[in-house]
This record gives structure tokens, sequence and C-alpha cells, in this order.
């Protein structure tokens, strides 16, 4: 029974003084922890009060953010909106202006089907911003003649090109 003991206890002091050299090296380390942190002489109110105030500021300044952030995209999207209305309004008036030009040409070719010596035929009509251009042939000098004086008629007409050929 004495090799019992005698084999185990070695053992156990091993054991034992592992385990004091550790609870030494973490006292060790508390220790010097300790030391080398600063030390906080406020008071928990104070603390709490410290924290609350840091909180605030950092609401405060996210806040501000945010509201710098609103306003920015308020500004880019009024720009955006600005465009597009300038777009759309541009594109009503081009609308416009196509359907004023299609009536002018739709009228200056009724009046040139109107007149016997004219062919309504052999003259295209185009029309741009209300400048009628006249294209084709005409019988004589005085029927090309006419047909400028008949587009220049039509309201909404604010010049006439006539480049009508003479073909007798």
């Amino acid at each position: 029974m004495d090799s019992t003991r005698t084999s185990t206890t070695p053992v156990a002091t091993a054991s034992s003084t592992r385990l004091r050299w550790a609870v030494l090296a973490a006292a060790s380390s508390l220790v010097l922890l300790a030391a080398c942190g600063k030390q906080d002489d406020r008071t928990v109110g104070q603390k709490v009060d410290a924290a609350v105030n840091s909180a605030e500021q950092k609401t405060d300044a996210a806040a501000e953010k945010m509201r710098q952030e609103t306003a920015d995209l308020k500004a880019r999207t009024g720009e955006a909106l600005d465009k597009a209305a300038d777009k759309t309004s541009n594109a009503a008036d081009a609308a416009v202006q196509k359907a004023q030009d299609a009536a002018i040409t739709t009228s200056v070719n009724a009046e040139l089907a109107k007149d016997p010596t004219l062919s309504a035929l052999s003259i295209n009509v185009d029309t741009t911003a209300g400048a009628v251009t006249l294209r084709g042939t005409a019988p004589s000098t005085v029927a090309r003649e006419r047909a400028t004086a008949l587009a220049k008629a039509v309201k909404g007409v604010h010049s006439v090109d006539n480049q009508l050929l003479i073909k007798g």
C-alpha cells in the first residue's frame, strides 16, 4: 500500500505545483492590468450621464447627417423633376408643331388642288415649323408663281421655298 501512495503523491505534487503557478500568473496579470489601467473616480451616476451625453451627441450627429442627406435628395429629385418637365414640355411643343405643320401641309395641298392650272399630284408639299417647301413640276412660270401665292395665303405659313420646275 505504501507503493500506491508514493506513486500518486509525485503526480499530485506536480499538479498542485502547476495549479499554484497558474493562479500566481493570473493574479500577477490582474495586478499588472489594474496598475496599467487609468483610474476612473467618477460615480456611477456621472458615468451614466457621460454615456447619455455621448449617445445624445451621436444621435444629434446622425440626425444632422440624415437632414443633410434628405436635403441633398430633395435637391436632386427637384432637378430630375425639372429635367423631366422640360423634356415633357419640349416633347409636347414638338408634337404641337408637328400637328400644326401637318395642318399647314394639308391646307396648302387643298389650295393647290382647287387651282385648275396646278396639279396637286405633281407637287410635293413639306412643312417644317411653318416653312413650306414646294417640290415637283408646274406647267408654266405663272402657275409656279400661283403655287407660291396659294401657299403663302395659308394660315400659319411663315415662308415658302418654291423649288418647282417648269415642265411645259
